[in-house]
């Protein structure tokens, strides 16, 4: 249930395939258990920059999507990850040549 919870509140709709999905993408990511009261408070801060923590369709990761309009609103929102990185101790990567970030998990 808890699965379906989080689906719900990142914005997607309950399937068997994002069941599986979102299943996948917990047991990738160290340390979930610490990691995922910080994801949904980001997502929902990111939300008004058109940005999001969804889930990953090419690799097995939460990531975070930097769609802010603008050059300064993405370095803006650039920062506002960096700093929730830091402080909740989360790994995350950047895609090379996208303003996308994987969720690694708990440093």
């Amino acid at each position: 249930m808890r699965n379906d919870a989080l689906l719900t509140q990142l914005g997607y709709t309950v399937t068997k395939s994002a069941q599986a999905q979102i299943q996948k993408v917990i047991d990738n990511t160290f340390g979930f258990e610490h990691v995922e009261k910080h994801l949904i408070a980001l997502h929902d801060a990111l939300k008004a920059h058109i940005s999001c923590v969804a889930l990953s369709s090419s690799k097995d990761y939460f990531k975070i999507k930097n769609e802010a309009i603008g050059d300064e609103m993405k370095n803006e929102v650039a920062e506002m990850i960096a700093r929730w990185s830091q402080k909740y101790k989360i790994e995350i990567e950047k895609v090379p040549n996208k303003n996308t970030y994987y969720v690694k998990g708990y440093k």
